[in-house]
């Protein structure tokens, strides 16, 4: 469910390191739509946190004490949560091996930490709209580092590729150009349509396939095999 237009957005912001997290607090306090209602400082206490203050957005590292941002991340927005929360992982590439786990674990967004403030406030808010933030260049960086682990060897024969019988081509190819990284504007300009209907074709692959967001569409794409093997049919 996304918050309403005229609602605040409820912030639980989940960072061990007091500067970032003070920098994070004094950033979306300081929007007018916005709220910080909790701090935690390792992932135990973001899962209390989280359940007792029910966030509307969660912005969680990935490397904390107790129990890391992955992990934390699973328990409250993975498949066995009745009620999956808004979480945006904020990390750093070239430290985080295993950052595509989260994706997995049911993350609607990534976010860099050296990423400028407006970018940290847009992020919460296309998040609180109930939309995936899955930029780019972080999905061609996350597919560059992690994209033999996130296909597995028999993934032509995997449940997962079966799933996949039930889109069109055109929606089978729209889903491949998501899974390399492009944006709608990208996409309508490979495929020669307009971005409204690339919206429309994504909005169509999430409901048959069941899934989320663009996040975890990526996810399937390469658990399914279909990406990253330049397979366009």
């Amino acid at each position: 469910m996304s918050v309403p237009p005229d609602a605040g957005i409820r912030v639980l912001i989940c960072e061990d390191q007091a500067l970032v997290r003070a920098g994070f607090v004094t950033i979306l306090s300081a929007q007018p739509d916005m709220e910080v209602v909790g701090e935690a400082t390792d992932g135990r206490a973001a899962i209390r946190s989280a359940e007792e203050l029910k966030p509307d957005v969660i912005v969680m590292d990935i490397r904390m004490p107790l129990l890391d941002g992955i992990e934390a991340t699973r328990h409250l927005a993975g498949p066995a949560s009745l009620s999956p929360a808004k979480i945006l992982i904020v990390t750093t590439f070239n430290v985080d091996e295993y950052v595509y786990e989260a994706l997995r674990a049911g993350a609607s967004g990534f976010l860099l930490k050296d990423a400028a403030p407006p970018e940290l406030i847009n992020a919460v808010r296309t998040i609180a709209r109930g939309e995936s933030l899955l930029a780019p260049a972080v999905t061609r960086t996350l597919i560059g580092r992690h994209a033999e682990h996130l296909r597995p060897a028999t993934a032509p024969a995997s449940p997962e590729r079966e799933r996949l019988n039930a889109l069109t081509s055109r929606e089978h190819e729209v889903l491949l150009l998501i899974s390399e990284g492009l944006s709608n504007a990208e996409i309508a300009a490979a495929m020669v349509i307009s971005p409204e209907t690339v919206k429309t074709y994504v909005s169509r692959i999430l409901t048959k396939l069941d899934l989320r967001d663009r996040v975890q569409a990526v996810v399937l794409a390469y658990r399914a095999g279909l990406a990253g093997n330049g397979d366009r049919t």
